[in-house]
Order: structure tokens, then C-alpha cells, then sequence
């Protein structure tokens, strides 16, 4: 690893955030840093700027986001842009003006055209138009990228993006109205089973594929990016094409994933499929050629890190969201 001890991780209570802690906490080389929003209001330059000047930082990962699902995208978009923009840009440019000289983005595949061809490479990126529901979220977090890349260029900084596929996994959201869907899905099989339900109806045709990837995965995955060699990232990036996509290059129907929802949480009952409601994009694959190229692969099948995140709602319902 970098001689660097103190490393502060922006949203280490979200999703990715609280698991790159997780990863980071096994060692015993490092000091993490990290601020509830009640302690640093990231969308605050001035609060951002002073904790760069009194903390010592070495490194950031910047998990922090303003995230949601197509309902609070579609209803609160100048939010989602103007947050999103203003914690990456604080964050950033507090980190250069302090010394911070390694930086780990993460953004989100929503970056790429709705139609980019499938599996999606990172060379996608800017090449056509972006899906309309979450056009305002991809903006900033391509903004976030061209930061980083911007940094890069002219104060020769070593600041890295990574873009993950759809993510699951321990300390998701598993709200009834908000969440994605497999924190979606497991909730509403383990509730049929608790109530006994004959049947439980799942959306569309069942025909869509979608490619997923465990959290801890992922925080593997960042850490393992961080901790390249520079001159290896540099080799395997362009100065602007810097991010690097993550996840397993293996997608599954949704019918698959709904019946491994039903397997793992143990729901005997049918499942009856509405052909009435939407199927969405056909397919969202990620290309991942160029981090497997770099020595890193997924560890998570997909039953597997369902059982795991199942377990973990098990061991959390008392302090879930209702």
C-alpha cells in the first residue's frame, strides 16, 4: 500500500460508502476519517474547505451522493444535479488546494447514452443522449469525472474514477416505496412468507436483463483501483478517459433474479408476472475488460451475495426504515 495513513471516506454511512469501510477497517496501516452529514454539510464550500484545512488527509474515496430511485429523480431533479455537483466539486477542489494528491470518484453507469451498445465501454462515454429519467444525476456525475480528469491535467494530482454496475448488498435501502430492486424484491418475498401469500406479482415480462454486483465487491474493487501503481493506471486509461467501469460482465433476466429472490428467502408460493407494466431498457451491461485487465474479478455469485444481503435485513429489521 502508499505510505499514506489518513484516509477519509465521503459517505461512509451509504451503500458503498459503509463498505469501503468495512474493507478498509481490516488493516491495520490506516486512519479513517469520516463526518455524519449532522458533522460536515458536504454541499457546504466553506465547512468542506475548513475540514480540509484541519485534517490531515492523504487519500479520499468520495462515495458521497444524493442518490434515488426514478420517482425522486423524476420529482426533485434540480436537487439531484445541484447536491451532486456541489459535494464532488468541494470535495475536489478542497482536496487539491490541501495536498491531496490521490482521489477515488465513484460515479454510476447512468452516465451512458440510454442506447450505448451493449456491453457498455467506457470509450461510451459523451457519445449520445442519456436516459431522460436521470439525465440531471448522470450530468454530475460526468462532471464529477471531467473534474477529476481536469485536476489531473493541470496540477498533476492523481485523482481516479470508477463506475459500478447496479449495486446490492448490506446497509442498502429496503424502504417499501424507494428502494431499488433487489432490496425491493427481498423484502416483499420475506413479507409474502411471514403472511403466507399464495402468490406474489412481479412486474413486467420478466424478460429484461440486468447486471448486478455485491457492495463489498465493489469496495474491493475501489480499493484495488486506488492502489494501482500510477504508472499502471496511466497505462490502461487516456488522461481524458480516465474512469474505469466495475462490475461482473454477467447479467441474468429479471425472471432469474426474482426467482433466486424467491429461493433464498424461502417463498414456496407462485409467481404471477404482469406483462401490463413496463419492462424498461431490454439490456445494461457493463463492459469490464479493462479492470479485469488490471487484476481484479467479482467474488459474489449472485445467490450468494443474495443470501448474505437476506441475512443481513434479517439481523437489521429493527433499525430499517419503514
Amino acid at each position: 500500500m502508499y505510505n499514506f495513513n489518513r484516509i477519509y471516506v465521503a459517505g461512509h454511512n451509504g451503500l458503498v460508502g459503509a463498505a469501503i469501510v468495512r474493507n478498509l477497517q481490516r488493516r491495520d496501516d490506516v486512519e479513517i476519517i469520516t463526518k455524519s452529514r449532522g458533522e460536515l454539510d458536504l454541499t457546504d464550500q466553506r465547512a468542506v474547505a475548513n475540514f480540509f484545512m484541519t485534517e490531515d488527509v492523504d487519500q479520499v474515496y468520495l462515495a458521497a451522493a444524493k442518490v434515488g430511485g426514478i420517482h425522486a429523480n423524476n420529482s426533485y431533479p434540480a436537487e439531484f444535479i445541484y447536491e451532486n455537483l456541489m459535494i464532488e466539486s468541494n470535495i475536489i477542489h478542497s482536496a487539491y488546494q490541501n495536498g491531496v494528491t490521490k482521489l477515488l470518484f465513484l460515479g454510476s453507469s447512468c452516465i451512458y447514452p440510454k442506447l450505448a451498445e451493449q456491453p457498455m465501454q467506457e470509450t461510451a462515454l459523451l457519445t449520445g443522449t442519456l436516459e431522460e429519467t436521470n439525465e440531471p444525476y448522470a450530468i454530475a456525475k460526468i462532471a464529477g469525472i471531467k473534474l477529476c480528469e481536469s485536476y489531473n491535467r493541470q496540477y498533476g494530482v492523481d485523482y481516479r474514477s470508477v463506475m459500478p454496475t447496479n449495486l446490492y448488498g448490506p446497509n442498502d435501502n429496503f424502504h417499501p416505496d424507494n428502494s431499488h430492486v433487489i432490496p425491493a424484491l427481498l423484502r416483499r418475498f420475506h413479507e409474502a412468507k411471514l403472511h403466507g401469500d399464495r402468490q406474489v406479482v412481479a412486474w413486467g415480462s420478466g424478460d429484461p436483463m440486468r447486471e448486478f454486483l455485491h457492495v463489498d465487491d465493489m469496495a474491493a474493487a475501489s480499493i484495488h483501483v486506488m492502489e494501482l501503481e500510477k504508472e499502471i493506471y496511466d497505462k490502461n486509461t487516456a488522461p481524458m478517459l480516465s474512469h474505469i467501469n466495475v462490475g461482473t460482465g454477467v447479467d441474468c433476466t429479471i425472471r432469474e433474479l426474482v426467482e433466486t429472490v424467491a429461493k433464498v428467502t424461502g417463498y414456496k408460493g407462485e409467481i404471477v408476472w404482469n406483462p401490463s407494466k413496463p419492462d424498461g431498457t431490454p439490456r445494461k451491461l457493463m463492459n469490464v475488460n479493462r479492470i479485469k485487465s488490471l487484476g481484479w474479478s467479482h467474488s459474489y455469485s449472485l445467490e450468494e451475495g443474495l443470501t448474505n444481503t437476506y441475512k443481513w435485513f434479517l439481523d437489521n429489521q429493527s433499525v430499517l426504515r419503514t
